[in-house]
């Protein structure tokens, strides 16, 4: 970490972001494997949220490896920091009351913990949703034929197949999208923000 740095505090208390927005800062963390179902639930989260006329923004695993973290791999330590900056970078957005929808496999439980200790010590509330698929049924979807590529040796250190996943022990919200569609999906997160007052 840098030296000689000072956290510089604004004039613009979270109270008052509140109170503009009628909303509380919130990271919505989508994990499950590939072909789960995360980014579908997520842009249609972000847009019912918008039509609810709530602040909120999509992060998601393909497309910020298109900038943040184009210097990053599939290796476990790349994983690991791809995360590690996710978390942070969620963080900001929920700390502008923003309803921050991350979709990632982040398949480390560890990475997950982190991302959600980085929260609670800031006292912004996590959300970790559990999207859940069998493997089989993941592999029969394979809309990037990425399963196909790992199945045949590929790719290499893909998660579910030659790389673990690691499922949430205790997530929020647990959603099988083997039994559960996108409409459906949503809703149980909308209800959940209600219920706990994220969102009114």
């Amino acid at each position: 970490m840098a030296t000689n740095i000072t956290f510089h505090p604004g004039s613009v208390s979270t109270e008052e972001r509140q109170n503009l927005l009628q909303q509380k800062g919130t990271t919505i963390w989508l994990t499950g494997l590939s072909a789960s179902g995360k980014s579908t639930i997520a842009c249609a989260l972000e847009q019912h949220l918008l039509h609810l006329h709530k602040f909120s923004y999509r992060l998601d695993g393909d497309n910020v490896r298109f900038g943040l973290n184009k210097d990053l791999g599939f290796d476990e330590k790349s994983r690991n920091e791809n995360i590690r900056r996710i978390g942070e970078v969620s963080k900001l957005f929920a700390d502008s009351s923003c309803i921050a929808i991350t979709a990632f496999i982040s398949p480390y439980r560890k990475d997950r913990d982190f991302a959600r200790e980085i929260h609670e010590k800031s006292g912004i509330p996590f959300v970790e949703v559990f999207v859940d698929a069998p493997l089989s049924v993941v592999e029969e979807r394979d809309p990037k034929g990425l399963y196909k590529k790992a199945r045949a040796g590929e790719i290499k250190e893909f998660t579910g197949i030659s790389a673990p996943y690691e499922a949430p022990e205790k997530p929020e919200l647990h959603i099988n999208t083997a039994t559960t569609d996108v409409a459906e999906s949503v809703r149980m997160i909308t209800d959940y923000l209600e219920k706990h007052g994220y969102i009114s």
